[in-house]
């Protein structure tokens, strides 16, 4: 049998349908072929101070915030492990910054993950020691003048009816209405309110926890002592906002007792509050038991978990530890919480660099942001991929302080590095135009 002739469209429509295939062929292979996207990663910041320049500079720098202080950081976790006031010029910038970005970052799909500081704790109870004139100023606005004068005013009627108690105050307390001013500067009502259990800042600020673990890193301010380990992170978290509660549940009963004001700072009350106890002994009358039991309570906040030199806010012993002590300490806290690092603050380290100590198992990265009241002190990041590349962030450069791991090692937590128990920075630098996780570990040297 002769088949008829195959028409001259039948053809075209042969090679149409070859042509479709070997583009759609040579588009997969081109797909196949696409690098892939950079690596999800936590980048970690340390003190900040009231630096807030130096902050949005560090922030722009690791990419997680554009040019007008909105989240660019996609998927990233920042970590900021406390301490972002206090010293500095700008604190109220630096927290409305911090606060702005928790919002925003979770639209797309990234994590802001603030944790408390021993200054930010410091400003909750009114220890405000290390508070500014010029970060008083900030809080100023117009009827600053007429609060002051106020609180001044009310300050005169407490004296006035606390006589006896003020005869039992180891430093006088009497103060002129000049001196007086001078220590509360137009600001400081503000200022204390803005703390308070309802107060903007102090709202905001006992929201947050005290450590954080996320993948295989413990993050936080000062340290966990070892003699706490046997304490869950979630317990650890849970006696410090127990703390805060406390304390906000004591002050606002000796503030309903007439027993301090409301603006008074933590040594003002511990100092009235120890004379009031003093001044009701010497009196042999007959005491309120839960007066006396709330000013007892008051007074023993010095060995708070919160306050406390080797709770988690202020221990140093990351930085103050021999090479020997501190590898056993840091082998038996990571095997406690089942954790490969720790990464923490609090202590400015020598010439403004990341360290890394205990075989790359513990990064101090409190590199002293604010320089005029840091010398050498510098902003910086630490970045830790899921690929365990772990870098160090600078302005001019970028030092890979752990290399990417091994394939076999997969994509998990990092593991905990070899290495010197010194040594920082010692694995390569990478050209301060490169991305981090996205970017090859440059040749070690």
């Amino acid at each position: 049998m002769v088949h008829p002739p195959t028409p001259a469209s039948s053809h075209r429509i042969c090679i149409s349908i070859y042509l479709f295939l070997l583009f759609f062929g040579l588009t997969c292979v081109g797909q196949a072929k696409t690098p892939p996207q950079p690596s999800e990663s936590v980048i970690a910041i340390g003190d900040v101070h009231g630096d807030f320049d130096d902050f949005v500079t560090i922030l722009q720098k690791a990419g997680l915030i554009d040019g007008q202080h909105h989240w660019t950081g996609g998927k990233t976790t920042f970590v900021q492990v406390g301490d972002l006031l206090d010293r500095g010029p700008k604190p109220r910038e630096v927290m409305d910054l911090m606060m702005s970005l928790e919002k925003e970052a979770p639209t797309a799909g990234g994590r802001v993950v603030g944790l408390l500081g021993n200054h930010e704790m410091m400003n909750i109870m009114g220890d405000l020691r290390y508070v500014t004139p010029v970060n008083y100023a900030s809080f100023a606005d117009s009827n600053a003048e007429k609060r002051q004068k106020s609180a001044y005013e009310d300050y005169l009627k407490w004296r006035k009816s606390h006589a006896q108690l003020l005869t039992e105050l180891p430093q006088p307390m009497e103060m002129t209405e000049p001196e007086w001013m001078a220590r509360h500067p137009a600001g400081f009502i503000e200022h204390r309110e803005a703390f308070s259990p309802n107060g903007v800042y102090g709202k905001w600020l006992r929201e947050h926890s005290a450590v954080a673990q996320i993948g295989g890193v413990i993050f936080l301010h000062g340290g966990i002592d070892p003699k706490l380990a046997h304490l869950k992170i979630e317990t650890i978290n849970s006696h410090i906002r127990d703390e805060m509660k406390a304390f906000d549940s004591v002050k606002q009963y000796l503030q309903s007792e007439k027993v301090i004001l409301p603006f008074f700072t933590l040594q003002e009350m511990a100092a009235v509050v120890q004379a009031e106890i003093s001044a009701e002994h010497k009196s042999l009358m007959p005491t309120n038991p839960q007066r006396q039991a709330k000013m007892m309570e008051f007074l023993g906040f010095q060995e708070w978990l919160s306050v406390r030199p080797d709770g988690p806010l202020w221990f140093r012993g990351y930085d103050q530890w021999s090479d020997e002590e501190g590898g056993a300490q840091v082998g038996k806290l990571l095997e406690a919480y089942k954790a490969t690092h720790i990464a923490v603050g609090h202590t400015v380290q020598r010439g403004g660099r990341v360290r890394s100590r205990f075989g790359d198992r513990v990064f101090l990265i409190d590199t002293g942001m604010l320089s005029s009241y840091y010398p050498g002190g510098r902003p910086s990041a630490l970045e830790i991929c899921s690929d365990a590349k772990i870098t160090a962030e600078y302005m001019d450069q970028q030092v890979v302080i752990l290399p990417p791991a091994a394939p076999s090692q997969g994509n998990s937590a990092p593991a905990a590095g070899g290495g010197s128990a010194e040594g920082s920075e010692k694995s390569a630098v990478a050209s301060a135009n490169d991305g981090i996780c996205a970017a090859p570990a440059a040749a070690a040297h």
